[in-house]
């Protein structure tokens, strides 16, 4: 299989220069824009870091798009080396010219995993991928984990009924197939993964913005709009994957 049949042969080529718009004009009924969404998985992962007492260094941003994440990732990690891989080269040209400066950018096709990085963090990139091509997918993210390592994967969950209007807004997500929780766990654990929890963030809409305090209280109920499976390479990994 192809790098690039990973991620839809790099279908975001198409919306790299308008990606923004699109997805603002998607998300606008929740009343807030990317930013919040970005900083507010990454914020929610930090915090789920530090309970386990887990500090990386470097880590991967695995289908970054145009780096969305890459600032709050570099901030609230405070990583010493972030790379971003994607298979739209738009996208990374748009990542390159906001955060060249901060991090390194890199196409699929040109990565090469070598068990080197702290953490992988991936969001809303699998919807995209096909079935078919999952598995190689998380095994391409495992292989470049050192034993040990973390994944952070991210993903819209389907049993939320705002999360499913809002993906029907979006024509970059009109083919997308999501994954629900368990299925998502099901196949990072067969690829070898070690689960350590699943968390549900983004439960109210700006107009209900006085209950957000609550999230963190509901993380575990499978309603918020996205969930977070916070997974790890086991530290005697097995150095290849039937």
């Amino acid at each position: 299989m192809s790098h690039s049949s990973i991620e839809g042969e790099a279908e975001f080529d198409a919306y790299a220069a308008e990606y923004d718009a699109v997805l603002a004009r998607g998300i606008s009924i929740s009343g807030e824009d990317k930013n919040y969404f970005a900083k507010g998985r990454v914020v929610w992962l930090a915090r789920c870091l530090a309970r386990l007492e887990k500090h990386p260094r470097t880590a991967m941003d695995f289908g970054c798009g145009t780096g969305s994440a890459t600032p709050f990732l570099l901030n609230e990690l405070q990583l010493d080396l972030l790379l971003g891989v994607d298979a739209s080269a738009q996208s990374l040209a748009i990542a390159r010219d906001r955060h060249g400066d901060a991090a390194r950018f890199l196409p699929l096709a040109e990565y090469r995993p070598e068990s080197l990085f702290d953490l992988v963090f991936c969001n809303g990139v699998f919807h995209h991928i096909s079935p078919r091509d999952r598995v190689a997918a998380v095994d391409m993210v495992y292989s470049s984990l050192r034993p040990g390592g973390l994944f952070a994967f991210c993903e819209n969950n389907p049993w939320n009924p705002g999360t499913r209007y809002v993906m029907r807004r979006i024509p970059f997500d009109h083919n997308a197939m999501t994954l629900s929780p368990p299925a998502a766990r099901r196949l990072l654990r067969e690829r070898g993964f070690e689960v350590l929890r699943t968390d549900f963030l983004f439960f109210f809409p700006r107009f209900l913005a006085w209950l957000r305090s609550l999230e963190s209280a509901l993380a575990r109920l499978p309603v918020g709009a996205q969930y977070q499976i916070l997974c790890q390479k086991p530290e005697e990994a097995r150095q290849t994957l039937s």
